[in-house]
């Protein structure tokens, strides 16, 4: 198998194949730290500071097979890192950064039609937990054990968060089928 070759060249140093290895799924990583980070220069940011910790830890991957799980879930990481970080920026500086905010173009790869605005419209009325699952699960198409990898919960958590969070969204949009 490629993928297990090239973590194990990846663990001995090598890294060419640890690029290799975020090569394969570069896609994937950047869909998922924009939907945490809702514009490219984030995504990007976050993606930089992914790689240079699988670098680093790469020895402490106890499963080759896991690596994209493993990848996926330090991605998740960074993405909040830097979220938090801003969110204290923002305190010191609130209003020149929602200014400059709304002058900044969002490029969005959900972002190709009316419907799928309005649905990012409807998950920011959701609660933080309810909608990266529900983005997780249905954005990226992650399993619940993945989804439970990624946020550091219990799979019946995940399943809740799912659950009450699109209960939420069918009690205050109407979604009850009868149409």
């Amino acid at each position: 198998m490629e993928v297990y070759r090239l973590v194990k060249k990846a663990k001995k140093g090598n890294k060419e194949a640890l690029l290799q290895l975020i090569f394969n799924k570069k896609d994937e990583f950047y869909k998922l730290a924009f939907t945490y980070m809702g514009n490219e220069h984030d995504s990007m940011d976050a993606m930089e500071d992914m790689i240079v910790k699988l670098y680093e830890k790469i020895d402490q991957l106890k499963k080759d097979e896991a690596f994209y799980s493993w990848s996926k879930t330090i991605l998740v990481n960074s993405c909040k890192s830097i979220l938090r970080k801003r969110k204290k920026v923002v305190l010191m500086d609130e209003w020149n950064q929602e200014l400059e905010a709304e002058a900044r173009p969002v490029t969005n790869p959900y972002q190709t039609s009316e419907q799928q605005i309005d649905l990012q419209q409807l998950l920011n009325h959701l609660n933080e937990s309810q909608k990266e699952a529900i983005q997780l699960k249905y954005f990226h198409d992650f399993d619940y054990q993945t989804i439970a990898d990624i946020t550091n919960v219990s799979i019946g958590t995940v399943k809740s968060r799912i659950f009450q969070g699109l209960k939420k969204l069918k009690d205050q949009y109407g979604g009850n089928g009868d149409e």
